[in-house]
């Protein structure tokens, strides 16, 4: 048979051979993708990029066959892995991982697959750490050779091999290496890349199983990465510390907002872990907002002629709430991702507006949970058993889309079940008829589990709706001439626990179900109506002897718990009616004396000494009445789902309803919200050169040779320099005087204007230097020269190139020393902003204006803003915006000015208060925005003085960029930086007029703010720029080539940002 199958393989090679497909033992085999990744949880193999789907056919063909128990099969793959030809390696790398893939055991190739570790070939060393990563943690003596290796890869200029490297290292659980894993830790954190740093945050979870005593230099480790911007960091760091610190509540206050800034942008994994993160973090920190005593009033303004009695007297009874500005920003990040692909992370925000929303707002989930019931069955069940919780509390929230739980005939049982416990649970007088007739449905039902449950389900309604007692009741009873034996035995069962509510009424019914006796033959229902007819047998005088006598003919027959209730009729008929069954009871009382199950030998004697009075049973058999007869309180049929509130939704413990390891309990809400201001982040005020100078002092060595040096200073308040216009020197007098007026003076504005602390100090600087101007010119101050010997002062030349931005100016100076450093470094530091790269200005400014505010919606204030692409005046991290605001009514608007804005982080310099505007009247005004590196809109409110609209700014992607120039050289070097994932691309047919360079140029431009980087190729063009918010660096190459084909490559860390631009790139370039 061995070699039948062997035969079985050489025939399939030779015959696609023969067809001229790409083998694997094939040189113009398609080469593998550069971007194989591997995950800590699994394999170590993604599939999906790992191997070409006409491979992946071929391993699929040779793998079918049971190559196992082929005995050359893994000495070929060595002899390949030990051949000296690059090419026979990392075919034979490709098969093991192909059988790595459908599940084979690969692990006697490790010591020869170890050896390639240090192959130069960069395709082959990620197929050899993707096997390590699998067999690493078996075979470890063998990959402790290798640690030498793996330090090495860890400075590989190549972010996946990095990544691979510490990723294989963290997977030998050996203690041995514990410092070398902790110190590969470290470095990876602060890696450049964004990937590497991912992989380092998974590593620290594995080093904390294997060595929990590592614990605090984890959490140092884990407190960097959680301040660190990247959404591919986010949810990796935030895992890590769930599993390390989850106690650590302090780690999250300084980065809570960006969390919550950054969540839209995280990936579908990282979203589920920070949102229960968050979830958790809220509990402990936020005031509940379910507090009955008060009242949900964010605007809490009082009634103009209230007297101060009524105000007194009622913030004594009445406490408005309010919700903290986080726990609200929180809630407006999550919303949108109710609108997810992944049920993951829908069923996450579910959970959270369940356990921290107002209760009025968290219907907002609940087409969303209906939307999943689209799902498969696994989804459809987590699903379900949530929305099972959520409806025995808040039967409104799911009322209007009952019709999404009615059962189907394709639904597995248990999902049937979950619905009809739902559709019971939102029961009510309005809706009862309608479920009623959908269960007269469900009890016809093929499915015996689903009509009992269904029966039950009628019961349950009974009990909670009184108005439909006896309907239900009626409709049971009509069940008990059922063929099914388990319909009738469930519906006997109900009807008892119906009858205990109100006995009198009803003795027909136990008339009835007695003679039923002995048409049924389930145990339980048996042992039901036994019960029933002990309990009320003064009811039923004439019967109950009559049953006890035909249970005594079959009592050695009956199973366990039909012994058990007969015994009990029995007892209650000795003390009731003792003339006529004194006779049966001492039978039956024989009988269970001598049965085979214990419990009932035990039951017989208890009862005989307890009814029968005699020497030995002493004063007990007096009560026998009173403890046999007494009555019972009638059951209450609850749902199963009833308490699993305590634990969070979403969760396994939640699923299985008992508390699973690693379950971390919600916390109660506080009383008293903890101190917000921990959540406070340092805001590092804006740097301001001297509005009426550019100068810098250096210290300089004479003996060195003069030199030239390039930088570029931002100056926000320095107005355009015209050629011949030259600065004056100042010395550092000057700068401390002038320190000390621009001190005062804020100083008496910040006690003068306190509420108005959003607005900028620049503007206000500006406005009163222009003051002082108008009011007296300005004199010449004989400034007596530094020191030569020590100092230099530098100044702007008059044929200095100035930038086309405002405050934007290049100063090229001279200076004569080799080391500088700054005169006054601490004063310096707040005076000047020294930028390494030079931001131009825009190549491009696009005319098209946005409508702000229609005339119609503003009563009569019509608005438009525009991108100006320029340096924001501000901020540096702020994006420019000019509105244009008129005026297009009849009457004067005044008090124009901005007013709430959203979400809550979001950072705006507000223009000034416009006093008035005439009719027919425009300005002007400009503000920035800190888009965050987002395209997510920006809302806030235009306000007049008696009006608010609510206005939102959406920017294009091309818009958050600034225009930087650079050289081909530093071009490409920064490209090598940005490699792997920070790199997309895309081949696209562009139109005959974009293969020119001024067209292209110009297209390009139109799309994004980046400047045009010089090249010494005709067909490849360059563009470089850069991210407002962080500064993230921006790289466009358009590759010109044959056919009117064109290869577009973007690199930035900005991946999202990158793909969205390389897709309104696309579109551009392919339009005529």
């Amino acid at each position: 048979m061995v070699q039948r199958r062997g035969t079985t393989v050489e025939a399939i090679v030779a015959s696609l051979q023969l067809l001229k497909l790409p083998c694997l033992g094939n040189k113009s085999s398609p080469r593998m993708e550069p971007g194989i990744t591997a995950s800590s949880g699994g394999t170590g193999l993604d599939s999906d990029r790992c191997v070409e789907p006409r491979q992946m056919e071929i391993v699929s063909l040779l793998t079918s066959v049971d190559m196992s128990s082929s005995p050359t099969r893994n000495d070929d793959l060595k002899e390949m892995l030990e051949n000296n030809k690059e090419s026979l390696k990392l075919e034979a790398m490709k098969r093991i991982v192909g059988l790595i893939a459908k599940g084979k055991n690969a692990s006697e190739l490790f010591p020869a697959v170890v050896k390639n570790v240090a192959s130069k070939n960069i395709e082959l060393k990620k197929l050899v750490y993707v096997y390590l990563v699998r067999y690493a943690e078996e075979q470890q003596d063998l990959a402790l050779l290798s640690i030498s290796t793996f330090q090495r890869a860890l400075k590989d200029p190549n972010q996946l091999i990095r990544a691979s490297a510490l990723r294989v290292l963290s997977s030998i659980r050996v203690p041995i290496i514990i410092p070398i894993m902790m110190l590969a830790i470290k470095e990876a954190a602060s890696d450049m890349s964004p990937y590497v740093r991912k992989t380092s945050a998974h590593a620290i979870q594995k080093l904390y199983s294997l060595d929990p005593d590592q614990k605090e230099h984890l959490i140092e480790v884990i407190e960097k990465l959680l301040k660190d911007k990247s959404t591919l960091v986010a949810g990796s760091v935030v895992m890590a510390f769930e599993e390390v610190c989850p106690e650590r509540i302090d780690l999250i206050h300084k980065n809570y907002r960006k969390l919550c800034n950054l969540l839209v942008d995280v990936e579908e994994w990282g979203q589920v872990v920070i949102i229960s993160m968050l979830t958790r973090y809220a509990r402990t920190q936020f005031t509940s907002p379910w507090r009955e005593d008060g009242v949900f009033d964010e605007n809490s303004e009082r009634a103009f002629y209230e007297s101060d009695e009524e105000k007194t007297r009622d913030d004594t009874e009445i406490k408005p709430y309010t919700m903290d500005p986080d726990h609200r920003l929180l809630l407006r990040n999550t919303k949108p991702l109710l609108q997810s692909r992944n049920t993951a992370v829908v069923m996450s925000v579910a959970q959270l507006y369940w356990h921290l929303a107002p209760r009025n707002e968290v219907s907002i989930v609940t087409k969303s949970l209906v939307r999943l019931l689209r799902s498969h069955r696994e989804v459809q069940y987590i699903v379900l058993q949530n929305i099972a919780t959520m409806s025995i509390q808040r039967k409104g929230m799911f009322e209007p889309y009952m019709k999404s739980f009615y059962v189907r005939s394709t639904d597995a049982t248990h999902i049937k079940s979950l619905k009809l416990e739902i559709l019971t649970n939102l029961a009510n007088e309005a809706n009862i008829s309608t479920i009623l007739r959908e269960f007269q449905t469900y009890v016809k039902s093929q499915d015996k589990q689903f009509a009992a449950g269904t029966i039950q389900a009628i019961g349950r309604c009974a009990t909670n709706i009184s108005e439909v007692t006896d309907t239900c009741l009626n409709g049971l009873v009509l069940l008990l001439s059922n063929r099914d034996e388990t319909v009738v035995a469930e519906s006997v069962v109900v009807i008892k626990k119906l009858l205990q509510a109100q006995p009198s009424q009803h003795s027909d019914i136990i008339k009835h179900m007695a003679k039923l006796l002995d048409n049924i033959t389930v145990s339980m229902a048996r042992a039901s109506i036994l019960w029933l007819i002990g309990e009320y047998c003064e009811r039923v005088p004439k019967i109950a002897p009559d049953v006890l006598r035909k249970m005594a003919k079959s009592f050695t027959s009956e199973e366990d718990i039909v012994k058990l209730q007969t015994v009990n009729l029995a007892a209650k008929l000795y003390l009731t009616n003792s003339k006529q069954t004194k006779l049966l009871t001492q039978y039956i009382l024989n009988l269970g004396k001598y049965d085979q199950n214990y419990d009932i030998r035990d039951r017989t004697r208890f009862i005989r000494q307890l009814i029968v009075p005699n020497e030995k049973s002493g004063a007990l058999s007096k009560y026998a009445r009173r403890i046999l007869l007494a009555p019972k309180p009638a059951p209450v049929l609850e749902s199963a789902y009833k308490d699993r509130d305590r634990y969070q939704l979403g969760t396994l413990s939640h699923t299985i309803n008992t508390k699973a390891s690693g379950y971390l309990e919600l916390s109660d809400w506080p009383a008293v919200a903890p101190d917000q201001s921990v959540r406070n982040v340092e805001v590092i005020e804006p740097v301001r050169i001297h509005p009426s100078i550019c100068t810098a002092l250096f210290h300089f060595c004479p003996d060195s040779p003069p030199s030239f040096f390039h930088i570029s200073c931002y100056c926000p308040s320095l107005p355009v320099l015209l050629p011949g216009e030259g600065v004056g020197s100042i010395t550092g007098e000057d700068w401390e005087s002038d320190e000390d007026k621009s001190s005062s003076q804020s100083s008496e504005e910040s006690e003068k204007s306190s509420s108005q602390s959003e607005k900028s100090s620049s503007e206000s600087d500006i406005e009163q230097k222009k003051k002082k101007k108008m009011k007296k010119p300005p004199q010449k101050k004989n400034v007596k020269p530094p020191n030569k010997d020590r100092y230099q002062s530098v100044m702007c030349k008059p044929n200095s190139w100035v930038g086309p931005g405002f405050g934007a100016c290049v100063c090229v100076c001279d200076f004569s020393s080799c080391r500088m450093n700054l005169l006054r470094p601490h004063l310096f530091s707040r005076r000047l902003s020294v930028v390494i790269s030079c931001v131009s200005g825009p190549a491009f400014v696009p005319e098209k204006s946005h409508n702000l505010l229609h005339r119609m919606t503003g009563k009569g204030l019509a608005a438009q803003y525009q991108f100006t692409r320029q340096p924001c005046l501000y901020q540096p991290n702020m994006v420019s915006v000019q509105i244009s605001l008129t005026n297009t009514s009849d009457h004067r608007l005044e008090q124009i000015h901005i007013g709430e804005r959203s979400p809550a982080g979001l950072k705006i310099h507000c223009f000034n208060t416009i006093e008035f505007l005439e009719p027919d009247a425009s300005v002007t005004v400009s503000m920035g925005i800190d888009f965050n590196d987002s395209t997510q809109a920006a809302n806030f409110q235009l306000c007049t003085k008696e009006d608010q609209f609510s206005v939102s700014i959406q920017p294009a992607v091309g818009d958050l960029f600034l225009a930087v120039t650079m050289t081909e050289q530093d071009f490409r070097k920064e490209q090598g930086k940005l490699q792997g994932m920070n790199e997309c691309s895309a081949t696209i047919t562009v139109t005959a007029e974009n293969t020119s360079s001024q067209p292209l140029n110009r297209r390009v431009a139109a799309m994004a703010n980046v400047g045009v980087v010089p090249s010494g190729q005709d067909n490849v063009h360059r563009f470089a720029g850069k991210t407002a918010c962080s500064g993230a660096v921006l790289l466009v190459t358009v590759e010109l080539r044959e056919s009117s084909a064109a290869v577009i490559t973007i690199n930035t860390e900005k991946s999202v940002m990158g793909s969205m631009l390389l897709r309104d790139l696309k579109k551009s370039l392919a339009q005529a």
